[in-house]
């Protein structure tokens, strides 16, 4: 189970697998062959009924890992066939051997060229490995656009061919798997960034490699556990009371915007916060308390009037609907001079993105890519080429814990050897709609408002957010979720039964 949630870059994965062959003594076509053999049982559950297989190899060890496919297919009477783009005749080392290997099993091979068709049965991408560099290009981007153009399945080696390893990010000429078998450790990039949407099904073999192997070298990342650590949430003594669970207070719902406090409040309520107050317009008060009575919503015309509630309170989330007016930015201000852990999201990061003077402090952040890229004065690009260095970077200029949310949310906040990074696998587009982000805020100063640390809370508070949405995904479909369809799902999901 550790070696599934334990992430690691290109660079550690090469290295882990040079110290199986160097120090444990197991030479490199003895793994080539375990990961040939792990792909080819993959694809024969997935696509039993196929009956023909063209893998595409390139000249690296990636290439390698489709001869030996192709070979076990020939050996099971499959029709298969191998498209070389590099030819065979320069192959070298672990690479040739299984190339003869592929030969003396009776597969045919074939360069590429514009006439290849592709029609019918399974597509296997060998094409390039975590040591490729750069963008595909020539014939090896021809190949990729002709993949993706057939509509057929694709089983993808260690990683789709032009997906970077270790950032998530996507060349233009990139594979669209079905399917992502990975070998010997499982690669950060492929659960953030366009890796979603690149990789289909992501499995992962580790070659049966000793455990020691993976002693001396420290993971880049760690993947969240998708079972929910009961000691977080325990179960509540008998004689429980509102008090023992904290007070949240929500900041936010600038006029025209009071849905997004109304959210953020409800789904703190939700996770199980004792008490939740909202301070918000005077214009947004009877529609929150008409939707939901249980909210204590107080209209703000000041941030005099905000001392009270802040005295009050155990935790705020600041930042749902807030605006950037000058009634947002005096709320703000006496929010940050108080000494309350803070949820910052939404407005409230624009507004701290615009001072220049922002001091490092225990909260969390919780941006999408704009607002972190307003926060790190960069573009969007930028956030999204290498999102665990951007998260990384908020951390450090911010301090306290961050969430980067998107396609696989990060979580990044100080550790003993410096900043960590946890990441969400959970979650479907579905929750790419108006609202999401208010309901993790309040999810997060929810769980905050109970005890939990911070660092914990949002890290516990990106699954449960990602996790109800999977269950209203499977209850309605992705498509027209709205963020309030999550509220009765993350109630089931804090009473685990």
């Amino acid at each position: 189970m550790e070696r599934q949630l334990n992430l690691y870059t290109a660079a550690q994965s090469r290295a882990l697998d040079r110290i199986a062959i160097e120090q444990y003594g197991l030479p490199g076509i003895v793994l080539m062959k375990r990961a040939g053999r792990a792909a080819w049982q993959a694809l024969r559950e997935r696509w039993p009924e196929a009956k023909t297989l063209t893998v595409f190899c390139g000249g690296g060890n990636n290439g390698g890992d489709g001869y030996i496919v192709a070979a076990l297919a020939a050996q099971q009477k499959r029709p298969v066939r191998i498209v070389c783009l590099a030819p065979p005749e320069q192959l070298t080392g672990d690479a040739a051997l299984a190339c003869q290997f592929a030969r003396d099993a009776g597969v045919a091979m074939q360069g590429f060229d514009d006439g290849l068709v592709l029609e019918g049965g399974v597509i296997v991408d060998a094409l390039l490995g975590t040591g490729s560099r750069g963008a595909p290009r020539g014939d090896y981007a021809a190949a990729i656009d002709r993949i993706n153009a057939s509509g057929l399945p694709v089983l993808a080696l260690d990683l789709p061919s032009g997906l970077d390893a270790d950032t998530g990010h996507a060349a233009a000429a990139c594979i669209r798997a079905t399917a992502t078998i990975t070998f010997i450790a499982l690669k950060r990039g492929l659960l953030t960034g366009r890796a979603p949407a690149l990789t289909g099904e992501l499995l992962y073999d580790d070659l049966q490699l000793p455990a020691d192997v993976f002693a001396g070298i420290a993971p880049a990342a760690r993947r969240i556990a998708e079972q929910l650590p009961n000691h977080l949430l325990p179960p509540r003594a008998a004689d429980a009371h509102k008090g023992h669970f904290g007070h949240v207070l929500v900041i936010g719902g600038d006029l025209g915007m009071g849905g997004a406090a109304a959210m953020a409040a409800e789904a703190a309520a939700r996770t199980g916060a004792g008490l939740v107050s909202v301070a918000t317009r005077a214009e947004n008060v009877p529609a929150i308390v008409t939707r939901r009575p249980e909210l204590m919503a107080r209209g703000i015309q000041s941030a005099i009037e905000l001392e009270g509630l802040l005295a009050r309170a155990s935790v705020v989330a600041i930042g749902p609907g807030l605006g950037k007016s000058e009634w947002s930015q005096h709320l703000l201000a006496a929010t940050l001079a108080s000494s309350l852990p803070l949820v910052v999201d939404a407005d409230a990061l624009n507004l701290i993105a615009d001072m220049p003077d922002a001091l490092p402090r225990e909260w969390v952040l919780t941006p999408h890519p704009g607002e972190a890229a307003r926060l790190l004065r960069c573009s969007t690009g930028e956030i999204q080429a290498d999102r665990f260095a951007a998260a990384e970077r908020l951390q450090q200029r911010f301090g306290g814990t961050v969430v980067l949310k998107g396609a696989g949310s990060l979580v990044a906040s100080a550790g003993t050897g410096g900043c960590e990074i946890a990441v969400c696998s959970a979650g479907n587009p579905g929750m790419a709609s108006g609202g999401m982000g208010d309901v993790l805020s309040g999810v997060i100063a929810g769980l905050i408002a109970q005890g939990l640390d911070p660092a914990d809370a949002a890290e516990l508070g990106v699954l449960l957010h990602a996790r109800a949405a999977d269950r209203a995904a499977a209850a309605s479909g992705e498509r027209g979720m709205l963020a309030s369809d999550l509220f009765p799902h993350l109630q089931g999901l804090v009473n685990p039964r």
